[in-house]
């Protein structure tokens, strides 16, 4: 498999041909040559044939035929009892997991009983997931009106795992809710490694990260779920991201994400499974994993996946007690495209507005002034991003020059912030870091403004601002205001631009 990389010298350099020598970080950001793509045509030869049957064989001995497999087809070729799948073919899939929320929970809910009948009854209780968490905090009578429409089907169904939020005056009130769905379902032991992970959120994605098949759906395919346990897909194609080398300890997988998709474009894996693997990945942890799968639809991916190990084992000891079995690509599996990374060399990097492929370096940006930063969502409002926000503002013991806006994804997300430690920190809390960087306190666990929303809810994006952001998206008005320009990074980088009320590459405060 040939492979080459053109050097960001002059035209007149040599070609690289070592994959040793591909790196990320000396090139500039709009280079479309520091990365190695290794291009593997999926081959329409007759790679293995049965031979002549001699003599009588029962079934149960003889077995099928079966050529190499990714993760992705793997997974879907036992939910669809198929012994052998390939990219393009259309099969029915069983359902593990079907999650909603209450945007489009009650809509999904709608088209089931119009389809299947007012008195119908939900394929498996036990197997629906319901998660309120978009437009909670809120006086719109139409927004909270889903979340009494979710609970009114939800004691209908009888569904098991609804986590329900009563006084929306104080989260704190409500033990059974939880937050961000996408963090909850991780959370709470939804998400196993070699399962079936539907959801009417995009970011649904977000849960690949556990080696299963996990990807968001529409309303109308939800309703079908709902109803018959089972869908119709098409196999997807796999793109290979291969990212090795030591991972700098200013940088976050909220950057190698960036990366990929500014190399690949917001359309280079349109309907394509991203399966990252290599050594960077295998350090990361489940919530660095998440981030990482979570933006694969800002790529057009189908889902996104990462091969589950002892990282992805010891974080479900406590979680679930249901039966699972991973699986992996085989050695001689077929990738559509394979993308080597040399991440010890990656530098810190942002999306400007107002596209998530619109990469450039956080140090090219240092003289965008900013008017605020908000760290929060599926992408970036899990445990491990607060703390990364407290380690920068710790490193730099000074406040914040721009207001500073923090929304846990969760309750628990909420819990660890006031209780857990800091690092180096002299027995601080995240909570008491941030009093002290002058930043807004805590707000309730959701998805806060990320997706804009009513505007009262909490940091929504009111006036035409510059934002820093540790979410997903930064389409014009995804927060808010349709003149707003947000830049997208990791936390690391969120807080260093807080403090100096720029987009600052952090290694200005982590040396």
């Amino acid at each position: 498999m040939a492979s080459s990389i053109l050097s960001p010298t002059p035209p007149t350099s040599s070609l690289i041909n070592s994959k040793k020598e591909l790196g990320l970080s000396a090139f500039p950001s709009t280079s479309q040559n520091f990365i190695q793509k290794c291009k593997k045509p999926v081959s329409k030869r007759i790679v293995s044939v049965m031979a002549p049957q001699q003599t009588e064989r029962k079934p149960a001995t003889t077995g099928s035929v079966k050529t190499a497999m990714t993760m992705t087809q793997k997974i879907l070729a036992r939910a669809s009892e198929k012994p052998q799948l390939s990219p393009g073919e259309n099969v029915w899939v069983n359902v593990d997991v079907l999650m909603t929320h209450d945007v489009c929970g009650p809509a999904a809910f709608g088209i089931f009983k119009k389809e299947f009948g007012e008195s119908a009854k939900v394929w498996d209780r036990e197997k629906i997931v319901v998660i309120p968490d978009h437009y909670l905090f809120t006086s719109d009578e139409l927004a909270n009106r889903n979340v009494d429409t979710l609970r009114d089907l939800c004691m209908e169904q009888n569904i098991k795992y609804f986590y329900d939020i009563k006084d929306l005056s104080d989260f704190k009130a409500n033990p059974d809710y939880k937050g961000v769905c996408h963090v909850a379902l991780a959370q709470e032991g939804h998400c196993r490694p070699g399962e079936v992970l539907l959801g009417t959120d995009s970011h649904t994605c977000t849960a690949g990260a556990f080696g299963q098949f996990a990807t968001g759906i529409g309303n109308t395919d939800a309703g079908f779920v709902l109803g018959a346990g089972k869908l119709l897909l098409k196999v997807p194609p796999t793109l290979r991201f291969v990212m090795d080398g030591e991972m700098p300890h200013y940088l976050l997988a909220k950057d190698l994400i960036l990366q990929i998709i500014g190399e690949i474009s917001v359309a280079g894996a349109t309907y394509k499974s991203m399966e990252f693997v290599g050594t960077t990945v295998e350090s990361l942890t489940m919530e660095e994993r998440m981030t990482l799968c979570n933006m694969v639809i800002e790529a057009g991916g189908k889902n996104g996946v990462v091969p589950a190990d002892g990282t992805t084992f010891k974080y479900l000891e406590d979680k679930t007690s249901v039966p699972y079995e991973p699986v992996y690509s085989d050695a001689q599996a077929s990738f559509l495209s394979e993308y080597r990374f040399d991440i010890s060399k990656l530098e810190p990097l942002v999306a400007k507005p107002h596209s998530p492929g619109n990469r450039a370096l956080a140090r090219e940006c240092k003289d965008v002034k900013i008017d605020r930063v908000y760290v929060g969502s599926c992408t970036g409002g899990k445990t491990e991003d607060f703390l990364a926000v407290a380690k920068v503002f710790l490193a730099s013991g000074k406040k914040v020059k721009v207001p500073t806006f923090l929304v846990p994804a969760t309750q628990k997300v909420w819990m660890d912030i006031h209780t857990l430690i800091v690092p180096g920190s002299g027995g601080k809390t995240c909570s008491q870091i941030f009093e002290e960087a002058g930043c807004d306190t805590p707000a309730s666990p959701g998805c806060g403004a990320c997706m804009g929303g009513p505007r009262d809810i909490y940091a929504r994006m009111n006036e035409p601002m510059v934002c820093v952001s540790t979410t997903n998206r930064n389409f014009p008005g995804r927060m808010g205001h349709k003149e707003g320009q947000i830049y997208l990074a990791s936390p690391y980088t969120a807080a260093a631009s807080a403090l100096t009320g720029y987009v600052t590459d952090p290694r200005e405060f982590l040396q």
